[in-house]
C-alpha cells in the first residue's frame, strides 16, 4: 500500500509540476511551448518499453502521457527554444528516446537500464537519463550521459534527483526568477533561466562571454 502512494504521489507531483511550468511557457516563452507535442499514449509508450526491454518508472511514463517530448523548430528558426529543459536540453520524443537508448546499450556498450531524455538540441554529445533498474537505489532518478564517459547521477555522488523533485525545481526556478537550487541545497550559477530574442526559454552561465545566446535576458525575479 505504502508503495501505491509512493507511485500515485510521484504521478501527481508530475502532472502539478508540469503544470506549472507549461503554464510559464506560454506566458513568456511562447517560441518554446510550441514545439511542444501532443501526449503520447499509453500503446506508443509500451511499444518503447518492449523494443528497448526496459519498463519506465511511475514518474517518467506521466511525464510522456503529458507531451511526447518536443518537435524539432521549424527550418529556418532557431535552435535555442527547443533546449529549455536546464542545461539547454531538449526533451526527447519517444522515437528519439528508442534510439539513443538503442545506439548507448549497444554501440557504446553501455549498461541497460538508464532511460536516456534529452540531448543538446541538434547535437548527440551529452544529455540527461532516467535510471530504470528497479534494484537500485537511484531507481527514477536523474543523471547525466556523455559520449566519452560513464553515465553519472545528478547531484554527483549521491542516489540522484527523482524526476518528479526536478521538475517541481525547474517550476520553482521559472516563477522565482532563479537559477536551479540542487536537492543538498546547492545553487547551480551555470543554470540561470533566461529568454532569447525569439522568444524561447534557455538556461545559461550568467558570466559566460561572450555570451551565448546573443541578446538573451537573464531571469532574475519573478515574473
Amino acid at each position: 500500500m505504502a508503495d501505491q502512494r509512493n507511485v500515485e504521489g510521484s504521478v501527481a507531483q508530475v502532472t502539478v509540476a508540469w503544470g506549472r511550468v507549461e503554464k510559464w511557457l506560454h506566458a513568456h516563452a511562447p517560441a518554446s511551448a510550441v514545439l511542444l507535442r501532443p501526449a503520447a499514449g499509453d500503446a506508443d509508450i509500451a511499444a518503447v518499453e518492449e523494443t528497448i526491454g526496459v519498463t519506465f518508472p511511475p514518474a517518467l511514463r506521466a511525464w510522456y502521457r503529458l507531451h511526447d517530448g518536443i518537435d524539432d523548430p521549424e527550418d529556418g528558426k532557431s535552435w535555442w527554444p527547443a533546449g529549455f529543459l536546464p542545461g539547454g536540453q531538449g526533451w526527447y520524443r519517444l522515437g528519439q528516446l528508442q534510439s539513443a537508448y538503442v545506439m548507448q546499450t549497444r554501440d557504446w556498450e553501455r549498461e541497460p537500464g538508464r532511460i536516456p531524455i534529452s540531448c543538446t538540441p541538434d547535437d548527440m554529445w551529452h544529455g540527461l537519463y532516467i535510471d530504470a533498474r528497479p534494484d537500485e537505489p537511484s531507481y527514477g532518478n536523474l543523471g547525466r550521459w556523455v559520449v566519452d564517459r560513464e553515465p553519472d547521477l545528478i547531484p554527483e555522488s549521491t542516489s540522484g534527483w527523482p524526476l518528479q523533485a526536478w521538475l517541481t525545481e525547474i517550476a520553482d526556478a521559472l516563477e522565482k526568477g532563479r537559477c536551479l537550487i540542487e536537492p543538498d541545497g546547492w545553487r547551480d550559477e551555470d543554470k540561470w533561466p533566461a529568454l532569447t530574442v525569439c522568444g524561447g526559454l534557455t538556461w545559461v552561465a550568467p558570466g559566460e562571454e561572450p555570451q551565448s545566446p546573443e541578446g538573451r535576458i537573464l531571469l532574475d525575479g519573478p515574473r
